[in-house]
Parts: C-alpha cells; structure tokens; sequence
C-alpha cells in the first residue's frame, strides 16, 4: 500500500529537479556577452569592464567579458556574428573591425554591414604619439627631423589598426623613413616602445594617459584638430606644421543582424543613462576619452562615414595584410 505514495513522492522530486534545472538554464541565458576583440589590459579591455559594470545595473543582467584578440577583431567579430540575435551577446569593437578589415582583408569572414546592427557608440579617444622615458628626443620636432634623417622604428597595435593608420598619415605628411613594427594589441606595443625597442608609437590616449603621468612614456603631439584635456601642454600635429594627422579611435556596441529593434533600444537607452554615472564619469576624467550619447542610427552613420574615409586611405596607399 505505500508503493504509491513513493511513486508520488519521486514523481515530485523528479518535476521539483527539472523546473530548478530549467530555472537555472534560463539564469544563465540571460548573462550578455561583451565579446571584445582586444586581449586584457589594454584601453579597450578597461573601457569593457567599467561599461559592464554599469551595464549590469541598468539592465538587470549579469554582464561577462569575453577577451578575443586576433585578426584585427576578425575573431571577435565572427563569433558575435554567428551568435543568436537575442541581444544577449554583443561586440564591443573598436573602429578597426568595422570600417577597416573590409578593405584590409580580401576574404574576410564576416561582413559588418550585413552581420552587425549598431547599438550604440561608448566613446571614442584622439591618438598620441609618444616616446620611450629613455629616449634621446623630447618634442615632435626632433622627432620629425629624426624621421626625415636616419628614420624611426614606430610600433602599432597590428597592421590596420588605428595606429596603423596614424603612422601611415604620419608618413604621408613628414615624407618620413618610418619602419612599421605591429604588435598584437595596445599592452606589448606600450611595453616595448618604453623599453626602447621601437622609437616611437602612436596610441590612444586613454591606454597611454598613466604611462606618461608616470613620466615612463614622453608625449609628443596629438592627433587631432585640438589638444587634449587630459594633456593640455602637448601640441597638436598641426601646430607643429604636419597636417592632416588626425586618428580618433572610437569604441561601440553592435548586436548580430535580426536582433528585435526593441532590444537594441533598450541596451542604448541603458549605455546612456550609465553614461551619467559617476564611475563613468570619473573614467573619463581619468583616461581623456569622451562618451558619445546617440541613437543607434546616429552610431550607423557614424560607421558609414568612418568606413569611406579609412578605405579610401587603404586603397590609395595599397596597404595589405598577410592573412
């Protein structure tokens, strides 16, 4: 007679296990992925970290970074591109992997205008070329007399990247004799350039900003049409006579195609309340980035126009990769 009643009560705990299984399933769904395209510690790693943090706040989720470097943001951008468009992983990405690789790579394995949808624009950060604390050289104009004479070892983040762009802009207006040394990513480009390996590196001022104040890297000139906040005693390119030497890397949110229209509203809506925040605000202060508020249509156009203007510049100078 009690055979039923046992029946009954694993029958119970059967249905009590699943419904916590399945809770637990839809738990872990709802963490977003940042998937970034840069390894850590780099400018791009601690602007996905104070961003997820606040993220995770304003959208009630548990935000997870994904470091995956490589290609450009080849890989990064492959992975979210073959995610599901449920918003729940995204791309965070500087302008290299969507308005560059296009025109970099001949078979690239992605497509950012068919595969992503802009979301929302973080912020973006002016270049700065900067020097070695060991270094002989101590303003832009040296250092431009050096190129033009015996030449300079000048480091990027990796061919096509943003640095890249400014070396190759920089060349363009010094007649320089520039050698391109790439390195993979922002941290061993630094590493090196402080070290004295390489002469010189032009870098986002958010990634470089606690280097110079620690008097280990010398800045020389900012690349773009007025100084820095953060470095209001460093001249720009054209106020040293080198014009059009302007590199604004700038980093935003794309969702994979097919992702509902009212997701991407509602993660802008949340980047730009966390833009009022005072972690965020105290980062900015901190590293001289700016955030950018915006609507996802005003990021997509932002894109299009970025897009024109760096494959222009790759064509006209043949600039390739080795894939």
């Amino acid at each position: 007679m009690r055979r039923p009643l046992a029946n009954e009560r694993w029958r119970r705990t059967v249905i009590f296990l699943a419904l916590m299984s399945c809770a637990g399933a839809a738990h872990a769904q709802s963490a977003v992925s940042l998937v970034l395209a840069f390894p850590p510690g780099g400018p791009a790693d601690s602007l996905a970290r104070v961003t997820a943090r606040q993220l995770e706040k304003e959208l009630g989720q548990p935000v997870i970074i994904e470091n995956k470097p490589g290609g450009n943001g080849a890989i990064a951008a492959n992975l979210v591109a073959r995610s599901k468009p449920d918003g729940n992983t995204l791309f965070l990405s500087s302008i290299g992997a969507i308005a560059i690789n296009p025109s970099l790579y001949p078979k690239l394995v992605y497509n950012p205008e068919k595969d992503f949808v802009p979301v929302a624009m973080l912020a973006s950060s002016p270049e700065v070329l900067v020097v070695g604390h060991g270094h002989a050289i101590n303003t832009a104009s040296e250092y431009i007399r050096q190129a033009k004479s015996s030449g300079v070892k000048m480091a990027s983040t990796g061919v096509g990247g943003m640095s890249h762009m400014g070396i190759v802009q920089f060349k363009l207006a010094t007649s320089a004799k520039v050698l391109h040394v790439p390195y993979k990513g922002a941290p061993p480009a630094t590493t090196d350039t402080i070290g004295g390996q390489v002469d010189g590196f032009i870098g986002d001022i958010s990634g470089l900003l606690a280097n110079i104040k620690a008097g280990k890297l010398k800045a020389l000139a900012i690349a773009a049409p007025k100084r820095s906040r953060v470095l209001p005693d460093v001249p720009t390119f054209d106020e040293i006579g080198v014009p059009n030497v302007y590199v604004n890397n700038w980093y935003g949110l794309f969702a994979p195609t097919g992702t509902p229209a009212e997701k991407i509203n509602a993660i802008n809506a949340a980047v730009q309340r966390a833009f009022t925040s005072s972690e965020m605000r105290a980062y900015a202060e901190s590293t001289g980035v700016e955030f950018i508020a915006g609507t996802p249509q005003q990021f997509a156009e932002t894109v299009k126009r970025d897009t024109a203007h760096w494959s222009a510049l790759i064509r006209s100078e043949g600039i390739k990769v080795d894939e």
